[in-house]
């Protein structure tokens, strides 16, 4: 990895450190670098700081170095917050423990911190061996290419020659999307700066710069250039044995029976631009669902960016997003609800919240069921659902909130309300708690709605789909179970036809409902040949204007599970 050094400017303030270190904590994005000649910088946790005591860290994906650190070895951590890049005084580890095969540790904390305002420009170059896919967007045109190499401006891709035409007549910057091997996914706008031809192997090597980049991208992209250098090193014969692999040039375990990678879904498939870019989401649970699975905790970092994803796709379009969460098909059950619920629970009650609160209840509705993989899952396909299903799967809120070590950015009174809270019912007879409602939080009695209403709108083993006129049956004639209130508002805030609702209407033509004016008449809908879940290749032209005269009055909704 190339560096072009600048100078830093040195903070002593205890107030500014304390608010710089507790962004890098939450936002993730932390490399340690050995105080020596060649050393490289490695990606870590920082999971807290304790003012003017310590820092502790996790240093599991770093272990080939403990016995370097262990002995004394001098380190810094850089990272970026705020915009800036940061960087510590030599730092020595001060404690280590080993806890259920992690490695925590606590250094000195640091007197002061290295603050630039300028990101430095490094250029971290991909091996023989390292494939990250990447896409090339301009108007109607799509390129396939290859990544060649990554820094905080820019990149080099490779691509056909046929690319040649999309970069002469790039009025604008075009759209970079990048695909690692473990199916993570990202977009950035670039400009092309210089281009290159090969003529032997018929390619251009194409110079990008990033414009208009926001935090978290930025962010993004620090995290991507460090993994690709902590993957490149592995390469080296000398180190290929000891060091960690970077997980984002790690190949998905396949599912028993399954015939693809996760990861690596025919995007092109799901019905509408939205549900394309949200599954993206549904391909990171998949995954954590998998890591769970296999004994790893949930991963705050990458939890925190899908997150944020959610909370920039609804900000950019609500009523999109509400039906791109009905799209989800190919996805397994309890990715579809993860998502819906935090796109729905987001949708009802985070309008005038701070956006942290919001995305913590994104981020805990996302995962609030990923603990049923942890239970015996012949438990979900019982025919009749009995008590002792029912108290065994009640065991899946502890399990996951034992796995939420490397969350701590996220608010525990949110996490208890959402995850823990989201299965208590009015009268006590919910779990894990058997909280009653005195003792129930606001935001706890509206997931519970929220998340039966999801629930009850997919088929289960032991009852099939249901319409939203049926659900709200259900609740209104349980109030000793759900609060009453909660209900109503969310009736009246998602209206008698909700927005992904399969319509039938007099003219007896078939419609999904995408948008709905302040009175819930449908205002826009996608015309649909067949009762089935909603992908590109069923569905038919939207009708977006003259909803009545064109289709008739709505005359029903029929129920599919989505």
């Amino acid at each position: 990895m190339v560096a072009q050094q600048d100078e830093f400017e040195t903070i002593v303030s205890t107030t500014v450190i304390e608010s710089l270190l507790n962004t890098l904590i939450e936002t993730g994005g932390v490399s340690l670098c050995l105080a020596a000649t060649g050393a490289r910088p490695e990606p870590i946790v920082l999971m807290e700081q304790h003012q003017g005591q310590a820092l502790v860290m996790d240093l599991s994906s770093v272990d080939y170095l403990l016995h370097h650190l262990q002995g004394g070895a001098a380190f810094y951590l850089r990272g970026q917050a705020q915009g800036k890049v940061l960087q510590t005084p030599l730092l020595q580890l001060t404690e280590t423990r080993q806890a259920g095969g992690r490695f925590l540790c606590c250094s000195d904390y640091p007197a002061s911190l290295e603050v630039l305002q300028r990101r430095e420009s490094f250029r971290a170059e991909l091996r023989m061996g390292m494939v990250v896919s990447t896409g090339l967007y301009g108007g109607d045109a799509e390129i396939e290419g290859e990544l060649r190499d990554l820094s905080q401006d820019g990149c080099q891709l490779e691509l056909p020659l046929a690319a040649s035409g999309l970069l002469a007549g790039a009025a604008s910057p075009l759209k970079l999307a990048f695909t690692f091997p473990d199916g993570t996914y990202f977009e950035v706008l670039g400009e092309a700066r210089h281009q290159k031809t090969d003529a032997e192997r018929h390619l251009l090597r194409v110079g990008f710069n990033f414009v208009e980049c926001s935090a978290e991208q930025e962010r993004q992209i620090w995290y991507f250039v460090c993994e690709i250098e902590r993957e490149a090193a592995r390469y080296k014969k000398e180190e290929q044995n000891e060091r960690q692999p970077s997980p984002l040039f790690a190949l998905p375990s396949k599912r028993p029976g399954a015939g693809e990678l996760l990861g690596r879904r025919d995007v092109k498939r799901y019905a509408t631009p939205m549900a394309r870019r949200l599954v993206k989401v549904a391909a990171y649970l998949d995954t954590q669902l998998l890591s769970l699975q296999q004994g790893s905790d949930i991963d705050g970092r990458q939890l925190s960016r899908y997150a944020d994803r959610i909370l920039g796709l609804h900000e950019e379009d609500r009523e999109a997003l509400l039906f791109a969460s009905r799209c989800l098909s190919p996805e397994p059950l309890i990715v579809r609800h993860g998502i819906a619920v935090a796109v729905h629970l987001l949708d009802f009650v985070g309008a005038s919240m701070p956006r942290e609160l919001r995305k913590a209840i994104v981020a805990s509705g996302l995962i609030h069921d990923l603990g049923k993989a942890l239970v015996p899952q012949v438990l979900f396909k019982a025919p009749h659902f009995e008590a002792k299903h029912r108290e065994a799967i009640s065991e899946h809120v502890q399990l996951l909130l034992d796995r939420l070590h490397n969350c701590q950015w996220l608010s525990a009174g949110i996490v208890q309300a959402v995850i823990g809270g989201v299965n208590e019912r009015m009268d006590g007879s919910g779990y894990p708690s058997g909280l009653s409602g005195a003792d129930l939080s606001e935001l706890a009695k509206a997931s519970a709605v929220v998340d039966v209403v999801e629930a009850m709108r997919r088929d289960r083993a032991d009852r099939p789909a249901k319409t939203a006129q049926q659900i709200y049956r259900h609740l209104l004639q349980h109030p000793h179970h759900f609060d009453m209130r909660w209900v109503k508002r969310y009736i009246d805030h998602f209206k008698g036809l909700p927005i992904g609702s399969l319509a039938h209407f007099s003219s007896q033509q078939k419609g999904w409902i995408l948008r709905l004016d302040a009175k819930g008449n449908p205002t826009e809908v996608l015309l649909a040949p067949q009762v089935e879940p909603p992908m590109r290749d069923n569905v038919g032209v939207v009708v977006q204007s003259n909803i009545a005269e064109r289709l008739g009055r709505t005359v029903g909704e029929i129920a599919v599970s989505t």
